[in-house]
């Protein structure tokens, strides 16, 4: 094994421990609480102090995913996994200084979003980001058809409302707005009874578009999602070999290995 080698298993050993990743955590936890003490009104000194700790932070960063990098055995691969790609642009971006007046609005908003590299330094937090990325595309035709009915209501009331409120059912737009401001039942009944002074039944329009969009589709995202989630569970103690599924997949690994030596065996029985 050369020195190359040996040093970058040490960096690996190194990037694998659990203090080295507890210190890293904490430091990202300093970075965003010096975020937040920044938008207070501080003493000169305590802002200088805080200046300090920021550069401090920065290069902690920097060290820590040039760390990374050499331990990586092939620089390319580095890159090829989105959550390295992820930490290295929020560690470059960092970088921008927050001396230059026309880049320090640009830099304050950089370094807020160093808090984000907690989801790719916790397992737990990287399963739920990952689930709710694949649950985008099957949301996506529950909130396609949720538009069609937001559409439809929208048209329906203000045809039948806008004499009524022309600032709540004024165009098919604004009462999409108003439909949406109902869906989350804010001062949802103050609205229906308005209408209802007019058109007693149309409490029937409400309760109908709150079933749909509140009780039917929503549901129908939670239940996406969590299947999705559940999924992604079971991949990962698949591969961290935790949990029922990890056991399973342990099992039949070992179930298929000793089916081929059998096999082998039998070969080798009626060969002779």
């Amino acid at each position: 094994m050369s020195s190359l080698e040996t040093f970058q298993l040490k960096l690996e050993s190194l990037q694998q421990n659990k203090w080295f990743e507890s210190a890293v955590i904490l430091i990202i936890v300093i970075s965003a609480l010096t975020i937040g003490a920044k938008t207070y009104n501080l003493s000169p000194e305590l802002t200088q102090a805080l200046v300090w700790l920021d550069i401090g932070v920065t290069l902690f960063f920097v060290m820590e995913i040039a760390l990374r990098m050499l331990a990586a055995r092939h620089l390319p691969s580095f890159f090829r996994s989105g959550w390295n790609l992820f930490d290295f642009t929020i560690v470059v971006a960092s970088l921008v200084p927050l001396e230059d007046s026309e880049l320090v609005l640009l830099a304050r908003l950089l370094r807020i979003f160093r808090v984000l590299r907690l989801v790719s330094l916790i397992p737990e937090l990287r399963l739920l980001i990952n689930a709710l990325l694949k649950a985008i595309p099957r949301m996506g035709y529950v909130v396609l058809l949720m538009f069609v009915i937001f559409y439809i209501y929208g048209a329906v009331g203000s045809i039948l409302f806008e004499q009524i409120n022309n600032v709540l059912w004024g165009d098919v737009a604004i009462s999409m707005l108003t439909l949406f401001r109902i869906a989350t039942f804010e001062d949802w009944t103050d609205v229906m009874y308005e209408t209802m002074a007019v058109y007693p039944l149309s409490w029937i329009y409400y309760l109908s578009f709150i079933f749909l969009t509140t009780f039917v589709f929503l549901n129908m995202m939670v239940g996406i999602v969590l299947d999705v989630l559940t999924r992604e569970h079971q991949r990962f103690d698949q591969e961290s070999g935790e949990g029922e599924a990890g056991e399973v997949h342990w099992i039949r690994e070992h179930t298929e290995a000793i089916e081929t030596r059998l096999g082998r065996i039998e070969q080798l029985l009626k060969e002779r």
